[in-house]
């Protein structure tokens, strides 16, 4: 398993560092930059709106099935055909609720126009995301990672003819959310076909009670989604709606925000992967010591040498693709990224309690982690605008990545010392260097180059990665 698990974690991660970069850096910034901070900003709190109650889309059901079909890969048919007309249902409530509190939230009619359209493709991305839950069920991984760039692929092929085609000397920010719309269809159409090549048939039946048995048994995933996502979300949104500026301080944490979600996807990628994989392993009693300390262990080989990079070299990232509020948006970003690193242990240990069904734990914390951050937005958006809520999301992802990994720590008897110790001489050593850099070298290709060359020769320095560990790998095939 943990052979499999790294082959396919290097696969999902090279497909995505391919992609979604260059979607974030070019597509995307290129879109802030054309439409402006205001605009964007607008728009920003618009789609974390609509993620707001994207829980009655899902109603924790897609990981409820990620775990459920690892386990028990013959009810992927049986289930399948169950869920698909629920989900039409779910879709009907969400657009309802969704817009319903947009009108006594106080929207315009422009806003509730774009909104209404985010939250059609908000609907999409819930059908494309269930579907890949079967796929990553029956440990279709190899399906699963190329579905999980199609919508990015088609999405940055529309936008640049949009944005450099020559055809248009202006971009309007709704043509990027009909972009949206219509890479999501062509997404759930090919994804569905994957599927369909997976199973016997495919049929669409009702059946209420077998509808009340799964929701009942997907609720603690609903509460924890919806808990985590306004917790992760509810900053632009606080933004827009407790500062009278038009939305430029909106406008400007999603310059930063932007960036750190780039950085992100990358991330959940361990969560996507390590679920269906530890569900399994849990589910025959197999021992999950290895498998654990692997996935923490890699995914902060990438998240301490990016945070502290990003860190250190905050303004002239900013300053190298946005033309606008470089000097705000830097000190946002780099609170964020050390946000990141606790962020990553997340999808880690979080993904393990998952996998275990340890949701009372989750949702206790998660719940802890909504009424914190809430509360430190009210204190600290009115005197320190974005950067307030950036040091509201540091603290809330500090608090509940901590409480998580103790949690594994005592469920699971982990034994994570030397790791961490490891991890701690890591990190002081890229601080140093790179703090010395940057007071001595200028911001170019050669500082980027010197940085990451010592990154790796620091982590064999540190015994973090060893010899051993790729030869491992060469020497063995998935199983």
């Amino acid at each position: 398993m943990k052979r499999k698990f790294v082959w396919n974690l290097l696969l999902v991660v090279i497909l995505n560092l391919l992609i979604k970069p260059f979607y974030i850096l070019g597509i995307d910034a290129e879109i802030i930059n054309r439409v402006g901070a205001s605009v964007y900003g607008n728009y920003f709190a618009l789609i974390n709106f609509s993620f707001l109650l994207n829980i009655i889309l899902d109603l924790g059901i897609t990981n409820y099935n990620v775990k459920n079909i690892a386990q028990y890969h013959h009810l992927v048919t049986k289930h399948f055909s169950g869920i698909i007309t629920l989900r039409f249902l779910l879709v009907i409530l969400y657009l309802f609720f969704t817009l319903l509190i947009a009108y006594f939230w106080g929207y315009n009619s422009y806003q509730f126009k774009l909104l209404f359209i985010l939250a059609i493709n908000q609907s999409l991305v819930a059908f494309i995301l269930y579907i890949r839950s079967n796929l990553a069920g029956l440990h279709l991984f190899v399906q699963d990672s190329i579905v999980s760039v199609l919508d990015r692929v088609l999405l940055i092929i529309i936008c640049s003819f949009l944005l450099w085609g020559g055809t248009f000397s202006t971009f309007k920010i709704e043509w990027f959310i009909y972009a949206q719309t219509i890479s999501y269809l062509i997404t759930l159409f090919f994804c569905t076909f994957l599927l369909i090549r997976q199973t016997t048939k495919i049929v669409f039946h009702w059946n209420p009670s077998f509808a009340i048995i799964i929701l009942k048994k997907s609720l603690p995933y609903a509460m924890l989604i919806l808990l985590m996502t306004i917790y992760y979300r509810i900053d632009s949104i606080m933004l827009e709606r407790m500062l009278n500026d038009n939305s430029v301080q909106a406008g400007v944490y999603a310059q930063a925000y932007r960036f750190f979600e780039a950085s992100n996807m990358i991330a959940y990628l361990f969560a996507a992967l390590l679920l269906p994989i530890l569900s399994r392993m849990l589910k025959l009693k197999e021992p999950i010591q290895d498998v654990v300390e692997c996935a923490f262990k890699i995914l902060m080989v990438f998240a301490i040498p990016l945070s502290v990079f990003c860190y250190l070299y905050a303004f002239e990232i900013m300053d190298f693709r946005y033309q606008n509020f470089i000097l705000e948006s830097s000190k946002i970003f780099s609170v964020l990224m050390i946000c990141f690193l606790f962020v990553s242990s997340t999808y880690v240990y979080g993904t393990l309690l998952t996998a275990n069904g340890n949701l009372f734990y989750l949702n206790f914390v998660a719940a802890i982690g909504v009424l914190l951050n809430i509360f430190l937005n009210l204190i600290l958006i009115p005197k320190y605008y974005g950067f307030g809520s950036a040091i509201a999301s540091l603290i809330t992802q500090v608090l509940t990545g901590v409480i998580q990994f103790l949690l594994c720590f005592f469920i699971f008897k982990l034994s994570i010392y030397s790791t961490f110790i490891k991890l701690l001489f890591y990190t002081l050593g890229l601080c140093c260097f790179g703090y010395v850099c940057s007071l001595y070298i200028p911001f170019n290709g050669i500082v980027i180059i010197l940085y990451f060359l010592f990154s790796l020769t620091w982590l064999f320095i540190t015994k973090l990665i060893t010899p051993a560990d790729f030869t491992l790998l060469m020497n063995n095939k998935i199983k």
